[in-house]
């Protein structure tokens, strides 16, 4: 995938940032908690995925003419603004990190590299229903899993599985956009809509509404 920066509507964007080596000047932008944070990362490979993310998410909101405040993750895992205003996604993966903003909707986004054993591991995150429509296809497993991890993100609670709570209705290679819904937990009868993007071997999806 290549670098981009989209305005979805006046009140979101999404940036795709492709992961490089960070000079210490580029972290100038970050809230002094987030500052701290990134000084007590001790892996060089988690502290340039953090800050790509980071810098994913300010170009985002400069899309959308916001300043920075400055994120902080809550004890779900889920990323907020400082201020208060706003719901973010953050996502990560080999290479590339992307984020995703709404200035006034919860957001889930998610990046996964196609592969051939998330098949064999299908029946750890897909119901039965669901595996029927995807026929051992890597790509369409690939982007199950993303799409169930967007929807994740999404409602920002944990206890909630990607087998048992997540449903996806039937979709394929062509569909651009994917319906599901979280069930059988306290925060049920949720309906999600997920735009899916794909770029060579990579699958990216994201809520929209």
């Amino acid at each position: 995938m290549q670098t981009k920066i989209e305005k979805i509507s006046p009140l979101s964007a999404l940036a795709l940032n492709i992961i490089e080596e960070v000079p210490e000047s580029a972290v100038d932008f970050l809230s002094f908690r987030e500052r701290l944070s990134y000084a007590n990362i001790s892996r060089p490979d988690k502290r340039v995925e953090w800050i790509a993310a980071r810098i994913a998410i300010n170009k985002a909101l400069d899309c959308i003419s916001l300043p920075y405040p400055g994120f902080f993750k809550d004890e779900n895992g889920k990323s907020h603004p400082m201020d208060g205003y706003g719901y973010v996604s953050l996502s990560h993966t080999k290479g590339i990190a992307a984020a995703i903003f709404h200035k006034e909707m919860p957001v889930g986004i998610d990046l996964d590299y196609i592969r051939e054993k998330v098949v064999r591991l299908g029946p750890k995150f897909l119901d039965h229903s669901e595996m029927d429509f995807l026929n051992n296809c890597p790509e369409l497993y690939t982007t199950a899993w993303s799409a169930k991890e967007s929807i994740f993100k999404c409602q920002g609670k944990r206890g909630v599985s990607l087998k048992n709570n997540i449903i996806l209705e039937e979709f394929s290679k062509e569909d651009k956009v994917i319906k599901g819904r979280i069930y059988g937990s306290e925060y049920s009868d949720h309906h999600y809509t997920v735009k899916v993007e794909k770029e060579k071997d990579v699958i990216m999806t994201y809520t929209i509404w």
